[in-house]
């Protein structure tokens, strides 16, 4: 299981997330997207030796996230009940789907190539 996945399904829940470079963005989570670029509202960004900003949106690149510290009365048992969360279905065994198909899984011997001085790039 991916943590972008548990992100994208905590919607409206606070959390704070601290970035590659120190900085701390502790906000209530609006949306995520795939590439775990985090958008956040209501948000206090603390960044090191300054006083705390007060922002009413921020959204943090994916690439930054060093970590997302999650709120301790989060039941974690229902987000991971989900079905996006349960194991996917195993698919049936069949038949090689690669291009080509079953013929070019017969192997024949390639004609032996003769030289003469007609064909040597002289």
């Amino acid at each position: 299981m991916k943590l972008v996945r548990l992100l994208m399904k905590m919607q409206n829940e606070t959390v704070q997330v601290e970035l590659k470079s120190g900085v701390l963005v502790h906000g209530t989570i609006v949306t995520v997207s795939p590439n775990m670029n985090i958008t956040l509202k209501d948000v206090k960004m603390t960044v090191p030796h300054r006083s705390p900003t007060q922002l009413e949106h921020i959204m943090v690149r994916g690439s930054q996230v060093r970590m997302v510290l999650l709120p301790d009365d989060l039941n974690l048992d229902a987000l991971l009940q989900d079905p996006i969360f349960s194991k996917k279905q195993e698919k049936p065994l069949s038949a090689p789907q690669g291009r080509g198909g079953a013929s070019k899984h017969t192997y024949t011997k390639a004609p032996k190539r003769t030289t003469n001085a007609h064909n040597r790039g002289f």
